[in-house]
């Protein structure tokens, strides 16, 4: 304010200041102006007295009116500095009492974090103390109590998760069960073929009924060479002009019956003509075997197949399980098989070469050991079938874990062919496997060339080496054989044990 009235001062005093020399200057120049026209020079001073008093005066109003408007001015601002100077007071305060504020914010916040610490502290010591007991009441630390624990959750989360693996288990087979009926419906519906039930005896008719003496021979030597040789039961009965041939064997069987048959067109019977007419029938029943396996080739629709392979496959004709022909079985597969291809949209022609070899095992088992399934896939790896037919004939009875849709649909098909209405016959096939059980045994013996189970399996002849088992040999070797089949095979009632030890010396006159 003092400050204010000192700028105030100083600039009435410039003010003032330069006035006078303005009002000096032009009494000068009026003095001249009047010494110019002739003015009375008191009268002039008095009129530049009278000027001068008058500047003055003005001067002083003027310096008066800008004292008033500079007073004016600083009352202004000192309301207008009083009333900022209350507003900051006003913030002050506010600002003030929001610190206040704050501050016992803090301290409430500060006086709950103690009360929260001294509860933490509570709560750790009685959680020390639950644990102590616990510890004490069911004898476990805390790091087994936890193990324990865990194991729980960990078992909780793995049931949970096989509830719901066993729910989509569930969910996912019965749509692929579903789905797989109606495939197989399908192909079983398309599926036209005999129902075939192989026999184990064959019927030879006769031209006349003395002929039936003649087959029996001098004391029954003709009847007995030609069980020797075929390994056969010849049944000859009261049924007129017939004899019937009994064999489980059905190559066996079928060799001995052309043997019989060409023996009665020729007339001849005894015991040389019989093994010259075997040995014809041998031959007649390979070349058979060979043109089955060429029909079946036909039947199936498949080509490019190695010659050792349709001979094997010819074999199979001769073959039954379950009382089933199997190559009637292997033909009836493949089609299946290649019904069940088209049905699922795939290629059918490797599935139907599959299913159509899935057997051949079958037709050397008897001179390899190891199941069927595994001795056929190595034979076709072995004459160049390629990999998934392979992988299909070894995996269709599950001795390899099948890993492809061929392999699946091979099963399928074996299934579907084996398991239709008087497909098979379960007690004939059994009895099979136990006859062929016993020659396994009896061939096991040391000195024994050929073994025959005849008349249902309670016979069994037996043809020895003359040259390796003598007369006291055989006799020893009969009593083994015995017990053998005692101990290891199941049988009702007995069996009679025929060791045979014939020596032939042929020479030639020349």
């Amino acid at each position: 304010m003092n400050t204010t009235l000192f700028v105030l001062c100083g600039i009435g005093l410039i003010a003032i200041g330069c006035l006078i020399p303005m009002l000096v200057m032009y009494g000068r120049l009026r003095r001249q102006v009047l010494d110019e026209r002739g003015v009375d020079v008191d009268t002039a001073r008095r009129e530049a007295q009278r000027i001068l008093g008058r500047a003055e005066d003005e001067g002083r109003a003027r310096a008066e009116a800008y004292r008033e408007r500079e007073e004016a001015l600083l009352e202004h601002k000192k309301l207008e500095v009083g009333a900022s100077e209350e507003r900051l007071m006003q913030r002050e305060r506010t600002l003030e009492q929001r610190a206040s504020n704050l501050a016992q914010r803090e301290q409430m916040l500060l006086d709950r974090e103690a009360g929260v610490s001294e509860l933490r502290g509570e709560l750790e010591e009685y959680a020390e103390s639950a644990r102590a007991n616990l510890e004490r009441i069911s004898a476990l630390d805390a790091r087994a109590a936890r193990e324990e624990l865990v194991e729980q959750v960990r078992d909780e989360a793995r049931r949970e998760a096989m509830l719901l693996v066993r729910d989509s288990e569930m969910r996912a087979r019965e749509e692929a069960d579903r789905r797989a009926r109606r495939i197989l419906a399908t192909a079983i519906e398309r599926l036209s073929t005999e129902v075939v039930m192989e026999s184990t005896v064959s019927a030879v008719p006769l031209p006349e009924e003395e002929m039936k003496g003649r087959i029996i021979g001098r004391e029954g030597r003709n009847i007995r060479a030609f069980e020797s040789v075929t390994g056969v039961n010849l049944v000859v009965d009261e049924t007129p002009e017939m004899v019937v041939v009994s064999c489980f064997e059905p190559v066996r069987r079928e060799i001995a019956r052309i043997t019989l048959e060409k023996l009665i067109m020729d007339g001849r019977i005894h015991p040389a003509a019989i093994e010259d007419m075997y040995a014809k029938a041998q031959a007649e029943v390979e070349q058979s075997a060979r043109d089955a396996g060429e029909w079946a080739l036909l039947d199936v629709g498949i080509s490019r197949i190695h010659p050792e392979l349709v001979t094997l496959l010819g074999r199979l004709k001769y073959r039954t399980s379950y009382g089933q022909n199997v190559l009637s079985h292997l033909v009836e597969s493949a089609h299946i098989a290649g019904m069940l291809g088209a049905e699922l949209g795939v290629d059918p022609v490797p599935i139907k070469r599959a299913a159509f070899l899935h057997d051949i095992g079958k037709a050397v088992s008897y001179q390899v050991e190891g199941a069927h399934a595994l001795i056929g896939a190595e034979i076709a790896r072995r004459f160049g079938e390629e990999a998934p037919v392979v992988h299909g004939i070894e995996a269709h009875h599950n001795d390899v874990e099948p890993r492809t849709l061929l392999a699946i649909l091979v099963q399928a098909a074996d299934t579907v062919s084996a398991a239709r209405p008087g497909a098979r016959r379960v007690e004939l096939a059994s009895h099979v496997r136990r006859l062929e059980k016993m020659e396994d045994l009896i061939s096991e013996f040391d000195g024994v060339e050929r073994v025959f189970a005849m008349q249902a399996g309670r016979e069994v002849r037996v043809v020895v080496d003359p040259i390796s088992v003598t007369d006291l040999e055989a006799s020893d070797l009969v009593r083994r054989i015995s017990r053998r089949l005692e101990n290891d095979l199941r049988y009702p009632g007995q069996i009679e044990v025929t060791v045979i030890r014939e020596l032939r010396v042929t020479d030639f006159a020349r």
